[in-house]
């Protein structure tokens, strides 16, 4: 991760999707991560990454 914030500096998000089973197991059920799991790591990283986007489009 700090090779690719050195190199792309504040093209590069601060949030990290971490690995997680529900994450993983989601595809399978075909549900997207919010549907499967709302609660889970997975979910909450994407709805960081979302609302990171939008602050930095805004």
């Amino acid at each position: 991760v700090e090779e690719v914030q050195k190199h792309f500096n504040d093209m590069v998000f601060q949030t990290i999707i971490q690995r997680n089973v529900r994450l993983s197991e989601a595809p399978s059920f075909g549900e997207s991560i919010i549907n499967y799991d709302a609660g889970s790591k997975g979910a909450n990283n994407y709805l960081s990454l979302a609302k990171e986007i939008i602050n930095k489009n805004s």
